[in-house]
């Protein structure tokens, strides 16, 4: 009886990798996890799975929608669908255990059920940095995180990209001096001018309730333009008397400050009032980070602080900042975009080793463990077949260097290093060889 063969298939909205693509996000994932830890962010991982109480603290909405939510048992869990509810949690039970301010980076995946779309992911990698705070947190805090966003896209190869910063302080005060009641849905429309376009957001704001000469001050507030010290002189000159407009201006012109003295290039970050992040949770320094050459990527990076971060777990006041990198959206979009990938390597070794004859394969091993001893990566092949054969191994796999090892070698105690690219093959000391692959 012939067996049931299923068709291999994934769920819509899971990336899988072929070899090259995924030791390329894997070298991204390194780069980013390389800049987080050269800052003294400490790594943490929390469970895949939340109680479901811990995650709908907040309440419903949205976030319930897109939730994958099931039972075991008597038990109702969840998967994370962010890294920032279960950091809130964490900090709150281990609060007697941490020292703060409490500097913490989390690499891992999150799940939302969300609709399917190109581009749109409902298992992927997010990449966090926050740094936690204990009843207070230093605004300087906020100046560093550009930094940090900085020296990663810098380290991933991108030279041309600009973090957009504000204050929701700075917001929140304007809008309080125009007497309007429903900032939350002012910021949010705000927020989608660079997806829906200026005329867009003037009639949804007019579709708020706000009059036309409200509209005209929020419009022409947040095209308020210029270098970032005409950006805060302008700010500074509107003359608005609102105590927390000019809370979030004092702070803003701090981290501008503090951002200079950490190295970041004027080039690379921007006061930008459209700036306004949709979570309802930040309450200061908001970022958004483009690639200007790609500007239809849209953020790279964003985050922001906020003063609430476990308010649904604990009387503690937990402030924090942070910023997350949604490294799966943003390989894809890098990927389709042809910006990166372009003569990807499938293997990470850089020699195969052919020993030639089953006599040869004993002195094959104990080079390869010579040269992985000294952090050389490398393979043996050991399958039968004829020597083109194994050659056009190593030629799909664009490994560089082919070892071949037979009687004369070992008489010699030498190796035949075949460089694959241009064809040249000598036989020297297995010591010349490793030098060799190392200068490549």
């Amino acid at each position: 009886m012939a067996k049931n063969i299923v068709k291999p298939s994934i769920l819509p909205g899971f990336m899988e990798l072929l070899p090259a693509d995924q030791i390329l996000f894997n070298k991204m994932m390194d780069t980013i996890r390389h800049n987080y830890e050269k800052c003294g962010f400490i790594p943490l991982d929390t469970p895949t799975i939340e109680k479901s109480e811990i995650l709908l603290a907040k309440g419903g909405g949205e976030t319930e929608k897109q939730i994958y939510r099931f039972t075991k048992g008597d038990t109702d869990l969840s998967l994370r669908f962010d890294l920032t509810v279960p950091l809130a949690r964490y900090v709150s039970q281990h609060f007697s255990d941490l020292t703060f301010p409490f500097r913490r980076y989390h690499m891992s995946k999150v799940y939302r059920g969300e609709r399917n779309q190109k581009g749109r992911f409902r298992e992927f990698y997010q990449c966090d940095i926050d740094i936690i705070g204990n009843g207070k947190l230093n605004v300087i805090n906020d100046a560093e995180i550009p930094s940090v966003i900085y020296s990663t896209f810098k380290e991933l190869g991108f030279e041309d990209f600009t973090i957009h910063i504000n204050n929701r302080k700075v917001l929140n005060g304007f809008f309080a001096s125009l007497n309007v009641d429903n900032k939350a849905e002012i910021l949010r429309t705000i927020d989608k001018l660079d997806k829906i376009g200026l005329n867009a957001v003037i009639e949804e704001l007019k579709s708020l309730g706000l009059d036309e000469e409200r509209v005209n001050k929020i419009i022409g507030f947040i095209q308020i333009k210029g270098s970032n010290d005409e950006m805060l002189k302008s700010l500074e000159e509107l003359n608005i008397e609102n105590d927390e407009f000019k809370e979030g201006l004092k702070e803003l012109s701090e981290v501008v400050y503090y951002i200079r003295c950490f190295k970041v290039p004027e080039s690379n970050f921007i006061i930008d009032l459209t700036i306004a992040r949709g979570l309802d949770y930040y309450t200061g320094t908001v970022y958004e980070t483009i690639l200007n050459n790609y500007p239809k990527i849209g953020s790279v990076c964003s985050g922001g602080r906020y003063d609430n971060l476990a308010e649904y777990y604990t009387e503690q006041k937990l402030p924090g900042v942070g910023i997350s990198i949604g490294l799966t959206r943003l390989f894809y979009q890098l990927r389709e975009a042809n910006i990166i990938g372009e003569n990807a390597s499938s293997t990470l070794s850089q020699a195969l080793i052919i020993p030639m004859g089953d006599e040869c394969i004993e002195h094959s091993i104990k080079v390869a463990s010579d040269l992985r001893e000294n952090e050389i990566v490398c393979e043996i092949y050991f399958e039968d077949g004829k020597v083109g054969k194994k050659f056009g191994y190593a030629d799909k796999l664009n490994i560089p260097y082919v070892i071949l090892i037979g009687s004369d070698e070992i008489n010699q105690n030498k190796v035949t290093l075949k460089n694959m690219s241009t064809g040249e093959q000598r036989t020297i000391t297995l010591e010349e060889a490793m030098e060799v692959i190392n200068n490549n």
